[in-house]
């Protein structure tokens, strides 16, 4: 029997050696959705549930030698960028997604890991406003990450901050509401057509990688040709199942989520 043929979707971003975030989480998540994953790593971080205890980001022509390889041979039909460290590496990046013009884009503007290590450089953040971001056809923030775009604090303003995060380029924001309080998440999406709110009850332990996850959930969706809309609200609703999969492989506080 011949294998079904699959999308192929591209990660640009970092590897975690733990293996609950970044590249790894991404691969995992595509492999789930019946893409097929393919890497750009721009940093290797040495880290685990406890934390990072190192970065090293890659040299800028080995990561651009990564993107050339695959798309020399791949089609890809969507590409999801993660941890990018520096504003180099956001400016090589924003400049070959520029020339490549992918199907999709879904930008993840991972800063700071979930135990509190900075993962993008402060100077780096006007090189994804200005470069990056109105590239993407998804956008997807947390609330501390929304709180760095803006330069400002949200509060109860969520929707004010959504129009906001539209207004920098993107086509679309997923605004995630994991950093939120109360007893559900409440995910938002933000287009032209207005905002859409996907909730899922709040699992009472703090997921690794769930960001990461939840962004190459959406890349994988529309590689597979749901719109951007459906494709934010298959993610959302496969991550908190993943959630409920969740365990502790280590001995820090941190659940990976069973992708």
């Amino acid at each position: 029997m011949q294998p079904t043929n699959k999308p192929n979707t591209l990660t640009i971003a970092g590897s975690d050696s733990g293996g609950g975030a970044g590249i790894q989480a991404d691969l995992k998540t595509f492999h789930s959705l019946g893409t097929h994953g393919l890497t750009a790593i721009t940093a290797v971080t040495s880290q685990n549930t406890r934390g990072v205890t190192a970065v090293h980001p890659l040299p800028q022509g080995h990561v651009r030698s990564q993107i050339d390889a695959v798309f020399a041979d791949f089609p890809i039909a969507a590409v999801k960028t993660g941890m990018l460290g520096s504003a180099a590496t956001t400016r090589l990046v924003a400049t070959d997604m520029r020339r490549r013009q992918p199907a999709w884009l879904v930008v993840d503007p991972v800063m700071i890991a979930t135990s509190g290590a900075r993962l993008l450089d402060e100077n780096a953040i006007e090189a994804l406003i200005d470069r990056l971001v109105p590239l993407a056809d998804i956008l997807t923030p947390n609330l501390p990450e929304a709180e760095a775009l803006l330069g400002r604090s949200i509060g109860r303003a969520i929707d004010e901050a959504g129009a906001d995060l539209l207004a920098l380029g993107a086509r679309g924001v997923l605004l995630k509401g994991g950093h939120a309080k109360g007893n559900e998440v409440i995910d938002r999406y933000y287009d032209e057509t207005g905002v859409t709110e996907i909730r899922h009850p709040r699992h009472p332990f703090e997921g690794h990688g769930s960001g990461c996850t939840l962004a190459s959930a959406v890349a994988a969706h529309l590689a597979r040709g749901k719109s951007p809309q459906a494709a934010v609200r298959a993610a959302s609703t496969w991550v908190n199942k993943a959630f409920g999969r969740a365990w502790k492989p280590g001995g820090g506080a941190a659940y990976v989520l069973g992708h």
